[in-house]
């Protein structure tokens, strides 16, 4: 069986390298043979993360992309992540797509906002539905959460699956040597756009306490250089490093305004955090309200003062660290692993190739 993987990003690509690169090795084995083929390179993901704004030609991209729907074996099923060609609408993505080959869509994000939500009204009438009419002419959405799953029922989609964003647990484990010291650390992971846009300023909320308790806010990924300032250390993030630098965390948290585009996110730093067995702070949006269960293995955090009096009660309590994170530990080994859920995706996309008649 052929799959053909138009993922929007290379490997340095979170949403890439999670909802479908860290499944290749798994497909391999059940016998799934993939392709991949990204749109944007490491190149534009690296200026982009800079600040420097994306480099590369939006029309070099769209014929690349053109050229991998041409190349090699003619595929079974197409897995794409999010849409083939942005910023283009259906009527002439749909036509350049190999036809009479059956798409496995997926989405961990709010997608379909960048464009029916978007200032400009010509760009939402343009690509305000485009989404919608992928997801209509797939013949599996798969979502990463309930409000994705939604979406993709009120387009139209034939048949919709919810898979969360899950880590390996091979990779991911408890490992308190990685502590450094009596210092506590916060911890907050993700790129440089995130964290202006959605975690900076709970480090404000934070700081009084954190100077007073002598504790640390570590933003992984916040930066591309490593930087200290007084409460708040800024390191870079690397794939080869992610984990332990988790684990060297005390507590995992996920702050997030309440809108459209958080609605759709899938909290996967949640289930990092978790897997590394730290107790988690979160803001009560979208999926969040699901792995996070208050008082178990965390605590969800609405207002400021929320999150004051959470973060201060486990910056007080070693043993209930010690307990909620076993507890997210055990969530995550049940519902949120690679090894759960690899087996039920190869076994997804197999079963699209066999309603189309081609195994």
């Amino acid at each position: 069986m052929n799959i053909l993987l138009l993922s929007r990003y290379s490997r340095l690509g979170a949403s890439s390298r999670l909802r479908s690169m860290q499944y290749l090795p798994v497909l391999a084995r059940e016998g799934l043979n993939v392709q991949v083929a990204p749109f944007f390179d490491d190149a534009y993901l690296r200026a982009l993360y800079s600040g420097q704004g994306a480099r590369g030609s939006t029309l070099a991209y769209m014929r690349q992309r053109l050229r991998q729907m041409r190349q090699g074996p003619r595929p079974d099923v197409i897995w794409l992540e999010y849409e083939a060609l942005p910023w283009i609408p259906w009527l002439i993505e749909g036509a350049v797509l190999p036809r009479g080959v059956p798409i496995v869509s997926d989405y961990d994000d709010a997608v379909f906002h960048r464009y029916d939500t978007h200032r400009h009204g010509v760009v939402r009438a343009l690509l305000g539905r485009k989404i919608g009419r992928v997801m209509a002419a797939s013949a599996v959405v798969v979502a990463g959460n309930e409000y994705l799953a939604d979406h993709a029922r009120r387009a139209g989609a034939n048949r919709v699956e919810t898979v969360p964003t899950v880590v390996d647990l091979d990779a991911y484990d408890v490992d308190a040597t990685q502590k450094s010291g009596d210092t506590a650390r916060i911890g907050w992971i993700g790129t440089p756009q995130t964290w202006k846009e959605l975690a900076h300023s709970i480090h404000g909320i934070l700081d009084p306490l954190l100077a007073q308790k002598r504790a640390m806010f570590r933003a992984v990924g916040a930066g591309m250089q490593a930087e200290t300032s007084g409460t708040l250390e800024i390191l870079p993030w690397t794939e080869a490093t992610e984990v332990a630098l988790i684990q060297s965390m005390d507590i995992g948290v996920m702050p997030l305004p309440d809108t459209p585009w958080t609605k759709g996110k899938c909290g996967y730093k949640l289930i990092q955090y978790m897997a590394c067995g730290l107790p988690v702070v979160a803001s009560p949006v979208g999926v969040n309200r699901d792995i996070v269960e208050h008082g178990v293995n965390g605590f969800l955090a609405e207002t400021d003062e929320d999150w004051r009096t959470a973060i201060a009660t486990l910056l007080n309590d070693a043993d209930l660290r010690q307990r909620m994170g076993a507890a997210g530990r055990r969530k995550v080994e049940d519902h949120y692993s690679l090894q759960v859920w690899g087996p039920r995706v190869a076994q997804m996309l197999r079963s699209v190739a066999e309603r189309q008649g081609v195994l």
